[in-house]
């Protein structure tokens, strides 16, 4: 069979082209807009003082500072004053007096002094510096270079560059910062792997040998001889990368190594230093993500004890919730009661008491306050609870509650400690984020300047949520938008967005700035219906839930879709015979699953990033959850669309990025073989050096491509 899979193309550009100049009725929305061109416009990386008394951000270029107090806002320093000519700002960091800024750019790091406006440059090196970090007395800089660990003494005239380990090779020993794996698994995108020492004088570091991780090559097409980038990336069931963790003093010499006694590809995932400097903490989890150990590692001489453990029969999910206190006690975080809750611990390591209320779960420790009070970003667990995100403020001494976010949707809190202070984010799924600083007290000081928005929110196609019977008796949450000028009698087609996997969700009362929730509401506009329904395993079902999927994908994210689609076509408005699904990532694995599993379910389908294969996926996030492949071949090979290729019967559009390091390309390139091999067509779209995330010219012209296809496919009301 003759495939097409390119022929549609003209006519998404086209789409593209038109939606850019065409005339459209007010609040119409267009591909434009769903990823505008404003970068900038939008205030980015706040950070407050560190004695709280104000908040910085950068906006357009300019760094400005909003008082806590009074709420005056005023600028801090222009472009011109921050970089040298030529040079862009990749962050900044405050001094801990709060009196210099350490700037890092693409090429070097520079001191720049607020009260006189100096810039002073650091390093003027070919090769980047990565993660740069004040010691806590402001004296010393420390960062990575070519994976090895510098410091910089700042007193004096130049300053003085010291190299703390000496072996560093991007491609096999990383000293100083993660791995690809631990970036994207254990650490959740953040490349730290090095700490300060409370008084300055020791740096604790993480060590990565990789020279027996497997190799993917990444393939720039568009030069004219293709450009090839080797990563590490373990796949599952293959070597990890062998990692410890090392104290190294700040003067230099050799390095003390913590004797964590971890087995081959065991995973040290966290590390903390206790407040007087002597102890630690390590949080050391087993390769079958089976059992989590702290462990209370001795600075001094390496030796390590295990302290507390958590324990799970399918897996151990990791946080970043834990902290320590001042008098040596510290925070960590168990889903031992199904639900992830937050816990004060003492210096003897006896639970004093459970800080997160009966009723909610934790999704975020914002930080504690000088005078001992606990903020966390928190959701009730009953019904649609976590569809929203709320901020709860705990005082350690007796566990008293308070609630500091009261209107629905998310919320979220950048916390300044010393005062008390706070950065309050707020959104629902019609609103666009509102951000203001809000004092201690509760009192609101001032409201951050946005971006303009081309259009109304208000005026827009709102979402209603609700849930919906589902499978063994469950109600499943969902959300939905109605198309624009409903009239009754007519038939509409409709567009299922969804996700599936362990511990996922959909359904949120929260703006999507990805360009995906203003892409549905543009649907709804041109007469779609579109519905979100997460399954049995997502988040609204804690970790009994989540649970539900070990070693197996599919079924149940399949059913819920059916119970989605059943729904749809009881409204009576709907074309049952005109309903499409789509997702991205894990969402493009579960579209594809379900199109191969129950053909003719779906009109037409549009998978992005998939996985095909699992045992093409990373061996961290995928063993979590479907053990290794040798333990569990069964589960590999019905939880892989690949598996099911050959029941292919709907339309399919697939989508990837060619430069995609997450999902690699591979898994769409084998999928589309097996494909040419059983004589079925689909349509495919790669995006050149796109990674997993489409940047906003790519992710435009992907969703006019969807829209095409679907609008093809599915067609408009009748």
């Amino acid at each position: 069979m003759r495939r097409a899979p390119l022929l549609w193309i003209p006519l998404a550009a086209a789409t593209l082209a038109g939606a850019a100049g065409a005339a459209e009725p007010p609040n119409r929305l267009t591909i434009a807009d769903l990823q505008p061109d404003d970068a900038g416009l939008e205030p980015e990386q706040a950070a407050w003082l560190p004695d709280g008394s104000a908040l910085t951000f950068l906006r357009d270029g300019v760094l400005w500072r909003l008082d806590a107090a009074g709420g005056e806002l005023s600028r801090l320093a222009r472009p011109a004053d921050l970089l040298p000519p030529g040079d862009e700002l990749e962050s900044y960091h405050w001094s801990p007096r709060g009196d210099r800024l350490l700037l890092r750019t693409a090429s070097d790091l520079f001191l720049y002094s607020p009260a006189t406006a100096a810039l002073r440059r650091l390093t003027e090196s070919p090769e980047p510096e990565e993660d740069p970090k004040f010691s806590p007395d402001g004296s010393r800089v420390a960062f990575v270079r070519r994976a090895d660990l510098y410091l910089l003494e700042l007193d004096g005239a130049a300053a003085a560059e010291r190299r703390l380990t000496s072996d560093g090779d991007p491609d096999r020993v990383l000293n100083g910062k993660t791995d690809w794996v631990y970036w994207e698994e254990i650490w959740n995108r953040d490349s730290t792997g090095y700490w300060w020492s409370p008084d300055g004088s020791r740096l604790a570091y993480y060590r990565f040998e990789e020279e027996g991780v497997g190799r993917y090559p990444l393939t720039d097409e568009t030069p004219k001889y293709p450009e090839v980038t080797w990563q590490r990336y373990p796949k599952a069931g293959e070597a990890n990368p062998a990692v410890k963790v090392g104290i190294v003093a700040a003067a230099g010499g050799e390095t003390t190594w913590l004797e964590t006694g971890h087995a081959e590809g065991d995973y040290l995932a966290r590390v903390d230093w206790s407040p007087d400097g002597r102890t630690v903490a390590v949080q050391r989890l087993n390769r079958d993500q089976t059992l989590l150990d702290l462990l209370l590692c001795g600075a001094a001489d390496g030796r390590c004890r295990e302290a507390l453990a958590e324990r799970h029969p399918t897996w151990v999910n990791l946080g970043m919730d834990f902290r320590y206190l001042p008098d040596g006690g510290f925070l960590w975080a168990s889903e031992a009661s199904g639900w992830r809750r937050l816990a004060h611990y003492g210096p003897d390591l006896e639970r004093r008491r459970v800080l997160t209320p009966e009723g909610w779960a934790i999704s975020e420790l914002a930080g504690v306050t000088a005078d001992g009070r606990v903020v966390m970003q928190a959701f009730a667990t009953e019904a649609l609870g976590p569809a929203e995100r709320h901020l709860l403020r705990v005082r350690l001494a007796d566990g008293a509650v308070e609630r500091l976010s009261h209107t629905a949707g998310t919320h979220t809190a950048l916390l300044a400690e010393a005062s008390g202070a706070w950065l309050h984010t707020w959104s629902d799924a019609d609103s666009p984020p509102r951000r203001e600083v809000v004092r201690a007290a509760g009192q609101v000081a001032s409201e951050l300047p946005a971006a303009p928005r081309p259009h109304d929110p208000t005026a827009l196609p709102r979402w209603e949520f609700f849930t919906i019977p589902g499978p063994e008796g469950v109600a499943l949450p969902a959300r939905l938008l109605r198309p624009e000028g409903y009239a009754p009698g007519r038939k509409y087609p409709a567009i299922v967005y969804h996700y599936g996997g362990p511990g996922s969700q959909v359904v949120t009362r929260s703006w999507d700035s990805r360009g995906r929730g203003l892409f549905h509401k543009m649907m709804a506009q041109r007469g779609f219906f579109v519905l979100s329904v997460d399954d049995g395993a997502s988040l609204f079902f804690g970790k009994a839930g989540e649970d539900r999927l070990h070693r197996a994908f599919g079924p149940r994210n399949l059913a819920a879709q059916e119970t989605a689609v059943a729904w749809l076509a009881a409204q009576g408005a709907v074309d049952p015979a005109r309903i499409g699904l789509w997702g991205w990532s894990g969402g493009g694995m579960h579209t594809l699953w379900a199109i191969l599993n129950r053909p003719g379910l779906f009109r037409a389908a549009v998978a992005g990033a998939p996985v095909t294969d699992w045992r093409l996926y990373d061996s961290i996030w995928t063993e979590r959850y479907l053990d290794r492949p040798e333990e569990n071949p069964e589960g590999y090979r019905s939880s892989s669309p690949l598996t099911h290729a050959q029941n292919l019967r709907d339309p399919l559009l697939v989508v990837h990025g060619t430069g995609d390091d997450n999902v690699h390309p591979q898994n769409t390139i084998v999928f589309v073989k097996r494909l040419v091999e059983l004589g079925l067509p689909c349509e495919e779209l790669f995006y050149p050096n796109e990674k997993h995330a489409l940047k906003p010219p790519a992710q435009r012209h992907f969703y006019a491509a969807m829209r095409a296809f679907f609008e093809r496919h599915l067609g408009g009301p009748r």
